[in-house]
């Protein structure tokens, strides 16, 4: 484990200020995801997390819309395991396909995404990718800011393996 991973994190997408929540509550405090993902040095070393994550008969990396994408296109280049983009909708046009990239149908795809709370995304994905015909077992994340010892996804019987988690982030806070 990277041991300054979650501070550098917490240092650069804490930010504070006014913001409104996806809720449409009002927060002075907000986590910006997308600041580590959009920097290629720390971008390497959550990647480089994630690939001892892995379960070891994965197929295919399947990157979630948007905040996986980065991230499972970061540890396809570190594995050499193909990449596969889900989109959070299939496109209306062209090929329709919900998931871009090689077929799905009797692989093994991990998942990959940037942050779980409740799961919503990766639930309709993991639904998705079963219904074409892949196995889907394991979600690997950068951040998981579900309650400690819960698994939001345990109803779609998904394993969740974080890289660093809610409580790892708020303990280098202080």
């Amino acid at each position: 484990m990277d041991e300054t991973l979650a501070a550098d994190i917490d240092a650069l997408c804490r930010l504070t200020g006014e913001f409104t929540l996806r809720s449409g509550q009002q927060a002075t405090e907000y986590f910006d995801k997308y600041l580590f993902e959009s920097d290629p040095g720390l971008l390497l070393r959550v990647a480089r997390e994630m690939v001892g994550l892995l379960p070891s008969d994965t197929d295919l990396l399947g990157g979630l819309e948007l905040g996986g994408v980065p991230i499972a296109t970061m540890v396809s280049s570190l594995t050499g395991r193909p990449a596969l983009f889900v989109r959070k909708k299939a496109k209306e046009y062209g090929t329709c396909k919900l998931a871009e990239g090689p077929d799905v149908a009797g692989r093994r795809v991990t998942l990959i995404e940037d942050v779980i709370t409740t799961g919503g995304a990766v639930r309709d994905a993991t639904n998705a990718l079963r219904a074409a015909g892949a196995t889907v077992e394991v979600v690997v994340c950068a951040i998981d800011r579900s309650p400690a010892d819960q698994n939001p996804l345990a109803d779609v019987g998904l394993e969740v393996r974080p890289v660093l988690t809610k409580a790892e982030l708020d303990a280098v806070r202080g």
